[in-house]
């Protein structure tokens, strides 16, 4: 997976949204105590930033060192570069002991796990019993009908085939993904849950986004220009139609949030 990012680390960190900051509150207020966060996957940091200006101390782990490379640097955040698979023994060693997490953070990244493999490191490290597992992912891009009428076409027909079939889980809001863990106190379910998180974008950044995913980078290595000029020419003639450049992208976030339980 972290192959997948190498050669557009820069690109990923500088266009994908910030995520909203309700979203870190409704996850914040789940749990009990604010010591320590285990953020998975972290790449660039978009998460633990947030997280740091709540907890007390956040490690963020990822198997890509480049895209840790342009993770924000904060007292409070430790980033730890991680093989694929590590052992319980390493866990403990690089990311903490025990039952003694608050809250596990996964942010645009769990389609990508060995999940039953993942869900007994997170079983293992979390605080019993009330212990937080959030994990989510944010779906395409909202701008305005304009756009989007040129989008959705670009986004379900040309690049289809160039994204890993993990891709269908975030299509589907992360609601048929498997997720063993108990609701937490005010919830009667694991979610999903929706928030929204917004990001201002000109034409160029927006397509730098694109530029930005796995799908594109894979089509890009089998040849393939998704961005062709014909493509080009239709996203800017529907972008300019408000006459405005600067334009407020929309992205949908779906959130699954449980507790451990007594395991």
């Amino acid at each position: 997976m972290a192959e997948l990012f190498i050669e557009q680390a820069k690109q990923y960190a500088e266009t994908r949204p910030s995520y909203p900051q309700e979203l870190f509150e409704f996850i914040a207020s789940k749990t009990p105590s604010r010591d320590l966060v285990w953020d998975v996957g972290t790449g660039s940091g978009q998460a633990a930033r947030s997280l740091a200006g709540i907890y007390k101390n956040v490690i963020g782990t990822d198997t890509s060192l480049k895209q840790l490379e342009f993770a924000p640097r904060l007292p409070n955040v430790r980033y730890q570069q991680t093989p694929p698979v590590i052992s319980m023994g390493e866990l403990e060693q690089t990311v903490s002991a025990q039952s003694s997490v608050d809250l596990v953070t996964i942010a645009q990244a769990m389609h990508w796990f060995d999940l039953p493999a993942f869900y007994q490191q997170v079983k293992w490290v979390l605080k019993k019993p009330h212990g937080v597992i959030a994990a989510w992912c944010y779906t395409v891009p909202e701008v305005n009908d304009s756009v989007d009428s040129v989008f959705n076409p670009f986004y379900t027909v040309d690049s289809d085939p160039y994204w890993e079939p993990q891709r269908k889980l975030v299509d589907d809001k992360y609601m048929s993904i498997d997720f063993p863990f108990e609701p937490v106190e005010g919830t009667d379910n694991t979610g999903p849950f929706k928030f929204v998180a917004e990001k201002m974008m000109d034409l160029d950044e927006y397509f730098t986004y694109i530029r930005s995913w796995s799908a594109y980078q894979t089509a890009k290595a089998k040849g393939v220009e998704l961005l062709r000029d014909d493509v080009i020419e239709s996203f800017k003639r529907a972008w300019i139609k408000d006459g405005h450049n600067q334009k407020v992208v929309k992205f949908p976030v779906h959130v699954k949030i449980g507790k451990v339980g007594n395991v």
